[in-house]
C-alpha cells in the first residue's frame, strides 16, 4: 500500500532516502536547501538514524567519505557555494570508489551570488569540479515525485557502480509543494559490500586492528599499478555512459524544432510546446533526466532529420554546450537563457509565454 501526502521537493529527499534504507545524513544549512537538513534533523533520530550538522560543507563531505567507507547508505545536501567547498572530498570519494548520494539545490552565482533559483551549476556538476577527471552520474528531477523516485535510484546506482551519484535540483523544484506517492522502489539485486570497513577487532596477538575487506578507504583499490586503476575507472565510466542514459520526449516525432531543458525549465518548456501545438506549430521537447551521461545519441538522431534545437535554461548558457556536442554541427542550435536580451525584466522565472515567443521567432 502506498501513501500520498503534500510535501515540498526538498522534503521529498528525506522521505526517499529513508525509503531507500539510508539513515545517515551529514550536512550544513544553506539556502535554498535548508528544508533537507531540517527534515533529517527532525526525522532520523526517530528512526534510529544519525544526523550531524557539520561545521562546514568541507566537514560534511569528509564525514560522508567516512560513513560511505563502512558500507552504509549515506547522503548529504548543499547549495552552490557549499558545492564548491565539497569538490576535493567528492574527488577523493570517487577515487576510493565509495557509494553515496549528494544533493545539489542550485542558487544564483557566481560566488555567493543570490538565493534566487538558478541552473548555474550545470557544468560543475556534470564535469566533476574536483581534480582527477572522475565522473558522477547526475540525475535531474522535474517534479516532487521525481525527486523522491530519483533519490532512490541514486542510491541504487551508487551501490551498483561504487561511485558518488549527484541529484541536481533547483530552487523551484526544491521549494514547490506537490502530491507525493511515498513508495519503496526495488531496482534489483546488488553485490555484497564485502569491501567495507567493518570496525575494530581484536586479533590473536591481542592487538586491535581495523578490519578491511577488498578495496577500502584505507587499504586502497586492489590494483597493481596506477595506470591499471585508471583503465578500470575508464571502463566503469564507459559502462555508465552506455547503459544509464535516461531522458523523456514529448511531441518529438514530427517536430521541426525541439526544446531541450531540465528541472523546472523542462516543465515550462512542456507548456510552451502545448501552446505551440495549439497553433499547429511542430514543436517537441527532449528532457534529459541524466545530465551525465547525456542523451547525445538521441539529439544526434533528431539533428540528422533536420530539426532545429532550442536550449532553454535558467543560466547564462551551459546546457546548450551539450546540445551542440550532440548535434555535431548537423543542425541549428539556439539558446534562451536569463540574459537581459531574453528576459527584459529583472531576470525572474523563465515562463511558458517567453519560451513560446522564442519558438515563434525561430519558426
Amino acid at each position: 500500500m502506498t501513501e500520498k501526502i503534500l510535501v515540498q521537493g526538498n522534503e521529498a529527499v528525506g522521505l526517499a532516502a529513508v525509503s531507500a534504507g539510508c539513515l545517515y545524513f551529514f550536512g550544513y544549512p544553506i539556502t535554498p536547501q535548508n528544508e533537507i537538513p531540517e527534515w533529517f534533523a527532525r526525522e532520523l533520530p526517530k528512526r534510529g538514524g544519525v544526523f550531524v550538522q557539520t561545521e562546514s560543507e568541507t566537514g560534511s563531505i569528509n564525514m560522508l567519505y567516512g560513513a560511505a567507507s563502512t558500507g552504509v547508505r549515506c547522503i548529504t545536501s548543499t547549495s552552490s557555494p557549499g558545492w564548491g567547498l565539497m569538490q576535493e572530498g567528492i574527488s577523493s570519494i570517487a577515487g576510493a570508489e565509495l557509494p553515496c548520494v549528494i544533493v545539489l539545490v542550485q542558487r544564483g552565482g557566481p560566488g555567493g551570488g543570490s538565493i534566487r533559483h538558478s541552473q548555474m551549476d550545470y557544468m560543475a556538476a556534470t564535469r566533476g569540479g574536483g581534480g582527477g577527471g572522475y565522473k558522477n552520474i547526475v540525475l535531474a528531477p522535474a517534479s516532487v515525485q521525481e525527486v523522491h523516485d530519483l533519490i532512490q535510484l541514486a542510491f541504487y546506482l551508487a551501490d551498483k557502480y561504487l561511485n558518488p551519484v549527484v541529484m541536481l535540483s533547483d530552487g523551484i523544484i526544491g521549494q514547490i509543494a506537490e502530491n507525493l506517492e511515498i513508495k519503496t522502489i526495488d531496482f534489483g539485486p546488488l553485490p555484497e559490500k564485502d569491501w567495507a570497513v567493518r570496525g575494530v577487532g581484536r586479533q590473536k596477538d591481542g592487538k586491535r586492528r581495523m578490519i578491511l575487506h577488498g578495496r577500502g578507504v584505507i587499504a586502497g583499490p586492489p590494483y597493481f599499478t596506477y595506470v591499471n586503476f585508471l583503465d578500470h575507472l575508464k571502463e566503469k565510466y564507459q559502462k555508465m555512459a552506455d547503459t544509464e542514459v535516461r531522458y523523456e520526449t514529448y511531441q518529438t516525432d514530427d517536430a521541426e524544432i525541439i526544446l531541450v531543458a531540465y528541472g523546472y525549465v523542462a516543465r515550462v518548456a512542456k507548456e510552451a510546446v502545448k501552446m505551440a501545438r495549439e497553433q499547429d506549430l511542430k514543436v517537441g521537447l527532449l528532457r534529459p533526466i541524466t545530465l551525465w551521461p547525456f542523451p547525445y545519441q538521441q539529439i544526434k538522431e533528431k539533428a540528422e532529420l533536420g530539426c532545429k534545437f532550442l536550449a532553454a535554461e535558467d543560466s547564462m548558457g551551459l546546457l546548450v554546450d551539450d546540445v551542440r556536442i550532440g548535434v555535431e554541427g548537423k543542425a541549428e542550435v539556439h539558446l534562451l537563457d536569463i540574459s537581459a536580451r531574453h528576459m527584459p525584466t529583472d531576470g525572474g522565472m523563465i515562463l511558458p509565454g517567453r519560451v513560446f515567443q522564442e519558438i515563434r521567432r525561430l519558426l
